[in-house]
């Protein structure tokens, strides 16, 4: 199980990584015009407290992992827990944009 948690910790992040990257290249083309007229305003401010939550779990987690050499694993699925509901806020949020400049 050790073994399995590892790799699923290893795999998910570094997808994670690879889609952030993937998700920057419309922000280091030269078309951003769209992008710059783009803004979020909200009623409550609280909206933005569980990304806050996830993106510090997320790298907490990480860092832990990291730190552990990925040997626990109750923090490894956790890290893929969190990872992988941050992929699907990051995946929304990135469709939502990408409809508003569309």
């Amino acid at each position: 199980m050790l073994k399995a948690s590892q790799i699923a910790a290893k795999v998910v992040t570094r997808l994670f990584f690879i889609l952030v990257l993937i998700a920057l290249v419309p922000f280091m083309q030269g078309d951003d015009k769209k992008l710059q007229s783009l803004y979020f305003t909200t009623t409550h401010k609280w909206i933005f407290a569980f990304p806050i939550i996830l993106i510090v779990g997320f790298i907490s987690l990480l860092v832990i992992c990291a730190v552990k050499k990925y040997k626990e694993v109750d923090l490894n699925w956790l890290l893929v827990l969190n990872t992988v509901i941050l992929l699907a806020y990051g995946v929304t949020l990135y469709i939502r944009v990408w409809h508003l400049v569309k």
